[in-house]
């Protein structure tokens, strides 16, 4: 039961067993009430912010993070020379997955 709802400091002066039944059911509505206006405004604010995330890339205002252009030539040019992967990781600092990415690129 929530201790800030009206219904529930009234229904510590009940007098009798149904009003206590009558608070009881009326907190449960409060409260699914409640929840479900909470989860329209999760919904609705989810919604906003998936549209407006559309708008941006429509408009060319979102594109990303750039790519390290610098780092990914370096790395394709280990992989030409036929370095292992191991050694690109360590001497380039950057992950297995990019390193992937990058062989799989068309040359």
């Amino acid at each position: 039961m929530a201790l800030d709802s009206l219904t529930s400091h009234m229904m510590l002066k009940t007098e009798d067993a149904f009003t206590g039944r009558m608070f009881d059911a009326i907190n449960g509505m409060l409260l699914d009430m409640l929840a479900a206006i909470a989860r329209k405004d999760y919904d609705d604010r989810r919604r906003r912010q998936a549209q407006g995330i559309a708008t941006a890339k429509a408009e060319g205002r979102m594109r990303g993070r750039p790519e390290d252009t610098e780092r990914n030539d370096a790395i394709i040019a280990m992989l030409r020379k036929g370095q292992s992967w191991n050694t690109i990781l360590r001497a380039t600092n950057c992950s297995r997955s990019t390193v992937a990415k990058l062989a799989k690129r068309p040359e």
